[in-house]
């Protein structure tokens, strides 16, 4: 489908700059959340920043584009999933409580 916007008006043209910024944003977001399903909450990453070292940490938060990552020095961390790696299984939740068997005298 070709448009040819050489016959759109100044208000036209406005409105379909509009309708495609939302597009691409749309689009871009939609990348990021299939991306992101790639991880879980827990699970321990690695990245590399710009001009540093890599830095190793565990996912905790899921955000629109971002993923919030806690480095294991306890810096926090919003990274785009695409530039994520998985270093290690996940961690077991702090607030899991530890499960005791029951001996035969508790029952």
């Amino acid at each position: 489908m070709r448009i040819d916007i050489d016959q759109l008006t100044e208000a036209e043209l406005v409105d379909l700059n509009r309708r495609i910024v939302e597009r691409l944003k749309f689009l871009e977001q939609m990348r990021a959340h299939s991306e992101m399903l790639e991880f879980s909450v827990g699970d321990r990453v690695t990245f590399t920043p710009d001009r540093r070292g890599p830095v190793t940490g565990v996912l905790s938060k899921y955000n629109r584009k971002t993923v919030t990552v806690i480095s294991d020095d306890g810096q926090r961390w919003n990274v785009s999933p695409s530039f994520l790696q998985r270093t290690g299984p996940a961690t077991t939740s702090p607030k899991a409580g530890k499960v005791i068997p029951l001996n035969s005298e508790d029952r």
